[in-house]
């Protein structure tokens, strides 16, 4: 594990690529949804930042295996290992490798906010409208 610490893929990636941490290969069915070791534990500390972990795009793409939870947060205060929930999308059996590239996990930072409590809104050009009301431009 250690030869193959979490790293950015290249200079502009956003992620760090997080691996199977796994001793041989692992069956993952179709529709079947398993935690997956990354071999790290965490702990951020600055309650103003979080962890997420998200998918990787080709896995998802080429494979249909895509996160269980299809985003896994980290707060700042958690300690302990990372776990990957991993879910087959798919229509046939996934043979995970041990150290296979599964995810990538990005550092975001945390606004804590409060809330106003109203009666009421004043108005705006949107309004109240819900989904798709603002039309197609």
């Amino acid at each position: 594990m250690k030869d193959q610490l979490p790293a950015y893929a290249t200079p502009g990636s956003a992620g760090l690529d997080l691996r199977a941490c796994i001793d041989a290969p692992m069956v993952i069915e179709a529709g079947q949804t398993v935690l997956i070791p990354t071999g790290l534990a965490i702990h951020v500390g600055d309650p103003g930042y979080a962890a997420m972990i998200l998918p990787r795009s080709g896995m998802g793409h080429k494979n249909g295996i895509v996160l269980g939870n299809l985003v896994g947060l980290i707060d700042s205060d958690y300690q302990g290992q990372l776990m990957i929930s991993t879910w087959n999308r798919g229509h046939s059996a996934f043979t995970l490798q041990p150290m296979d590239r599964l995810a990538q996990l990005i550092i975001v930072p945390v606004l804590q906010v409060g809330f106003n409590v109203v009666e009421e809104f004043n108005g705006s050009e949107r309004g109240t409208g819900g989904f798709g009301s603002t039309g197609k431009h």
